[in-house]
């Protein structure tokens, strides 16, 4: 994996793209032309992070000039960077063939990472029923992977396949990954994912109606939250529902409240959850 992917911040992905552009200068195309595109189908990546597709697609317009006949790294990054720019507006066919070339090309290669990261993005393109298989085939070829850096997809792929089976409300399946994703982030010692697989873990418990288990750990997140000043307003929202379900509306109504304070701006929520915030606002007022 190229130094510069070191440099990534996917919650800041502007700050990211001037950290890419500075590298870009000293970049030779001449010297090392796979490297150089991988870096531009990075630097199109943050502009679909941001929404901002019509560059995103400029760039990798450019990229895909430049790509030689034979296959390496590049075309496979190029594939999923396109694919990912269709998928976050919206055009999941068109992702999903950018997602199987970039998937054959990284196995001819040999870049197991990429083949996982191909193997995920197929499964949120998929249907439910197709996903979950999709999530199992990119654990299964994760655990089995001799590359190192392929191993580091396994938090991703437990959490991603132990939404599979949430969704489909295979709640205890759900929560056997999930807790296996706390187990694996514990032992990586990466603070803000614990923090996330603790909350997912949380969340199961909730749908299995262990509400005393499910309280306790929400209330530790709540606690680690406000030391740390990064106040959660997921952990506010599950706080809210856990209270309700207990009959203490007062908790409940302060926990909905910073809930909906904290998320009514989030744009995924917007697009896709109006209802949810709709509740939060709701029992806010209780």
């Amino acid at each position: 994996m190229p130094e510069f992917d070191k440099l990534w911040n996917y919650s800041n992905p502007a700050e990211t793209e001037i950290k890419f552009r500075e590298v870009l200068k000293d970049s030779s195309p001449e010297k090392n032309l796979s490297e150089h595109l991988q870096l531009l189908t990075q630097i199109a990546r943050t502009y679909s992070l941001r929404g901002l597709f019509t560059e995103a697609h400029e760039t990798l317009n450019e990229v895909e000039k430049k790509l030689l006949a034979q296959h390496d790294l590049a075309h496979a990054r190029y594939h999923l960077e396109r694919g990912r720019a269709f998928n976050s507006s919206g055009k999941k066919a068109e992702a999903k063939q950018h997602f199987e070339i970039a998937k054959n090309i990284a196995v001819e290669v040999a870049e197991d990472f990429y083949t996982i990261d191909a193997i995920h993005m197929l499964a949120i393109v998929a249907p439910p029923e197709i996903a979950t298989a999709l999530n199992e085939e990119g654990l299964l070829f994760t655990e089995n992977s001799k590359q190192e850096s392929a191993k580091n997809w396994l938090g991703a792929l437990y959490n991603n396949l132990g939404w599979c089976y949430f969704d489909k409300k295979e709640y205890e399946k759900a929560l056997s990954i999930f807790l296996r994703a706390l187990k694996w982030r514990e032992e990586k010692q990466e603070s803000s994912s614990i923090f996330l697989a603790k909350w997912c873990v949380a969340r199961t418990l909730r749908a299995v109606n262990k509400i005393e288990d499910a309280l306790k750990v929400q209330l530790a997140l709540f606690e680690e939250s406000v030391t740390t000043g990064q106040n959660d307003g997921y952990v506010h929202e599950e706080l809210g529902e856990l209270f309700l379900l207990k009959g203490e509306k007062q908790k409940s109504s302060f926990h909905f409240e910073k809930a909906y304070e904290l998320l009514s701006s989030d744009r995924y929520l917007q697009e896709n959850e109006k209802e949810r915030l709709e509740r939060m606002k709701e029992f806010s007022k209780q």
